[in-house]
């Protein structure tokens, strides 16, 4: 395994490559793209995209957790999480970049 990241730029070379739009548009519709998904996230909506999982945003509780170093107790505020839940399809295919 390799320890790259896709970043930005990636994406939108890959558009441009894929596209055959100018590297300018590319870029705009990456990150239009990227600010729908945000948009709708912190409006408390799902994003689904086919093939490839869900995003979701989830409420966690109040809670008390404890200190590993000193066991004393701290309350953990409520929050809001992302969490993302890969398709079957996805898993698939990344399980067989595996063998």
């Amino acid at each position: 395994m390799t320890n790259k990241t896709l970043t930005r730029m990636d994406l939108s070379e890959a558009v441009f490559n894929e596209a055959g739009l100018s590297r300018n548009e590319c870029a705009a519709l990456v990150e239009s793209v990227l600010q729908h998904m945000s948009d709708a996230l912190v409006s408390g909506e799902t994003v689904k995209i086919s093939s490839f999982g869900t995003f979701s945003v989830r409420d966690k509780a109040a809670r008390v957790g404890r200190n590993p170093k000193t066991g004393e107790e701290v309350p953990i505020h409520p929050r809001r999480v992302l969490t993302f839940r890969p398709s079957h399809l996805m898993k698939e295919r990344v399980a067989a970049g595996n063998k």
